[in-house]
């Protein structure tokens, strides 16, 4: 019996799905608002029916491309969000030459109504399938009514009636440093999700000691410069700054992402912290030298502590 508690994760041809399905289709990177009006039509399942998303890895693109993607929600981060919503299941199709062969009428024949048992299926209105993309929305819906398999077309999820939602308009709006846009369409903060591993140091030794967070390879960075942000950790929320960046001041090495806490103190190497991204304070800069920097993380804390306080 599938625990109703847990997303059980399919990533290879090899490993048992839980059939019949009840199928919302497509990469679903980011979970936003216009994903979750897809994904509400197959959340009703039905008795024996499992709620299942199909998605494919790596992406379509990527596989065309060879170009790798960073991601808005890299698959741990994806499950947590799904799990929330009450999802029992998620299948990564491998993406290979076979898979992208196939033209729509196979897709359907031989994934969806045998290796699937799906018995209705939500997508997108500007979903495509099949080899070189031939299939669409309707077509799908089409050769469903063939196999009396129920498919619901959702329309596309406009940002307060204007703009179309869509996860590329989210990175580049966190591209922009622009938070405020990209919460309106995840319908959520965006969140970096990070064990805490051990850094320079140099923070505390500059009176502004950090947690430095080691993130999943392919999960995206907002802009680089300072953020106000809320941690979570051990069942606490608590105010923080965050810097992602090159610390050109200190001569770093490649990006970090490194995060004060304020009005707090304690070890968390190897913890796992949360961190919510609520208002981009500043752009990364250089500093002529150490007291400065000094003395702009200590406006950046005191502008973020004001922040909160008008937030409240």
């Amino acid at each position: 019996m599938l625990a109703l508690s847990k997303v059980l994760i399919i990533r290879s041809s090899r490993e048992k799905i839980a059939t019949p399905c009840a199928i919302a289709l497509g990469n679903f990177d980011g979970i936003h608002l216009g994903h979750q009006q897809v994904l509400q039509p197959i959340l009703k399942g039905g008795a024996g029916v499992y709620s299942t998303v199909v998605t494919f890895n790596p992406h379509p693109r990527e596989f065309f491309s060879g170009e790798k993607k960073q991601l808005l929600t890299p698959l741990e981060e994806k499950v947590e969000i799904l799990e929330g919503m009450g999802l029992k299941q998620l299948v990564s199709l491998p993406f290979d030459t076979g898979l992208a062969q196939l033209t729509p009428e196979q897709f359907v024949e031989n994934i969806l109504v045998k290796r699937l048992e799906a018995k209705t299926i939500s997508v997108g209105e500007d979903f495509r399938f099949g080899c070189q993309r031939s299939g669409n929305a309707g077509y799908l819906k089409t050769l469903g009514e063939t196999y009396s398999i129920d498919v619901t077309i959702t329309r596309l999820k406009k940002e307060q009636g204007m703009t179309r939602i869509s996860s590329s308009l989210i990175r580049q709006a966190l591209g922009e440093g622009n938070l405020s846009h990209a919460r309106a369409m995840l319908g959520r903060p965006y969140v970096l999700i990070g064990k805490v591993v051990p850094g320079r140091q140099l923070g505390r030794k500059i009176g502004f000691p950090t947690a430095n967070l080691q993130l999943p390879a392919d999960k995206l960075l907002p802009r680089l410069g300072v953020y106000m942000v809320w941690v979570e950790y051990g069942g606490e929320k608590i105010k923080g700054v965050m810097n992602i960046g090159y610390r050109p001041t200190v001569e770093g090495e490649g990006i970090s992402v490194e995060v004060h806490l304020l009005d707090w103190c304690g070890d968390l190497y190897d913890r796992t912290l949360r961190v919510s991204l609520e208002g981009f304070l500043r752009p990364e800069k250089k500093f002529a030298s150490i007291d400065d920097l000094i003395a702009q993380i200590g406006n950046d804390c005191y502008r973020a502590r004001e922040l909160f306080q008008k937030s409240v």
